[in-house]
């Protein structure tokens, strides 16, 4: 399938769990990729910040978390991209972004040229990738 949107760790929790926290326009694009059969792009990064967020307490799930993860991974909607050489490069470049886990996401979508879905205020304004706010 092909693959348009990188959804932020954010995005990703309230699509899943409670999606009228979402923009209007992120519903929107995110519902219109899935229309179109197109997968949605999540960061590996996406998958360690969830891991220690639900660690740390500081989210839940309402499932544990090894079957989010299983249903993360079988779900035919999502496309789990793996840190790269080239995602590290682009890293280096978006050093304006002090959260690691920022960089990684926001140079996962430099990478892949995807539009970032993200409530961040400090991503969009970086004006680094393009968003979807």
């Amino acid at each position: 399938m092909p693959v348009r949107l990188l959804l932020d760790t954010h995005v990703l929790v309230r699509w899943l769990f409670e999606a009228r926290k979402l923009s209007r326009e992120q519903l929107r694009a995110i519902e219109a990729a899935v229309r179109r059969n197109e997968a949605v792009a999540l960061s590996a990064v996406t998958l360690l910040e969830i891991a220690m967020l639900v660690s740390d307490g500081r989210l839940r799930l309402g499932v544990p978390l090894d079957r989010f993860f299983l249903d993360i991974e079988a779900n035919p909607v999502f496309d789990v991209l793996p840190l790269t050489h080239a995602v590290a490069l682009e890293a280096a470049l978006v050093g304006n972004l002090r959260d690691p886990m920022d960089r990684a996401i926001a140079a996962t979508a430099r990478a892949h040229r995807l539009t970032l879905v993200t409530s961040d205020q400090r991503i969009a304004d970086s004006q680094l990738v393009p968003v979807i706010e």
